[in-house]
């Protein structure tokens, strides 16, 4: 279990994180296979193409990506581009166990989520917006993080809401990962992330959860959702 308190600085006004420690597990490719495809189809229930932008995480998501200066029409949300490919006909396509619940999660809060290798993180970290001249080798090749909403450890920056970086990338060896999903403060229940995650795992045990953090900008206490 984690007894502390996330360390996060937010210099981006609107943003919560929602951080949860995994703890990987021996997975049933069947199971995961169930549960991507179960959360492919609540997504095409949920939403329609046509008018993804105007249910509320996806425009309050947009709204705080326009804050920091960036076009989210440009640089899409991960989760708004994901549901995108999944509005169109695709698949969740099966990466890796942690992968996969990352990106089944996505799918069922809407919001932009990434998974890290434990060890290559570490607080205090801030969200900001990038600044000119940065940029990090992302899962699909160099990215730059100008303007654009970032989240920075003790290291540089480690992740963005749009396209992960290679320093934190989830192998087939990694057992302790770190979790965090992106929400605009005013659209999402503080306990639903930790909810649904609980759930996912329910269905496809493939992690452990050793504890949790939700984080709003607005408030200086973070709020510790422990499993038990």
């Amino acid at each position: 279990m984690l007894n502390q308190k996330i360390e996060v600085a937010f210099e981006l006004d609107g943003w919560a994180l929602f951080f949860a420690r995994l703890e990987r597990r021996p997975a049933e490719a069947g199971e995961l296979a169930q549960l991507r495809n179960k959360c492919v189809t609540r997504a095409r229930e949920s939403f329609q193409l046509e008018s993804l932008a105007t249910y509320p995480m996806v425009a309050g998501l947009r709204r705080l990506f326009r804050a920091a200066g960036c076009d989210p029409t440009r640089y899409r949300p991960s989760s708004e581009a994901l549901l995108r490919r999944v509005l169109k006909g695709a698949e969740l396509p099966a990466i890796n166990p942690l992968v996969d619940l990352n990106n089944c999660l996505s799918l069922e809060i809407a919001a932009p989520c990434c998974v890290m290798v434990a060890e290559a993180v570490g607080p205090p970290y801030i969200l900001r917006a990038g600044k000119p001249g940065e940029s990090y080798e992302s899962l699909k090749g160099p990215f730059n993080l100008e303007d654009k909403p970032i989240l920075v450890d003790v290291h540089g920056p480690c992740d963005a809401p749009i396209t992960g970086s290679r320093r934190v990338m989830i192998g087939d060896d990694t057992r302790s990962a770190w979790l965090v999903a992106y929400l605009p403060v005013e659209e999402v229940d503080s306990a639903r992330p930790f909810e649904k995650l609980q759930s996912l795992l329910a269905a496809a045990p493939v992690a452990s959860i050793l504890g949790s953090c939700y984080c709003p900008a607005e408030s200086e206490e973070s709020q510790n959702h422990q499993d038990r």
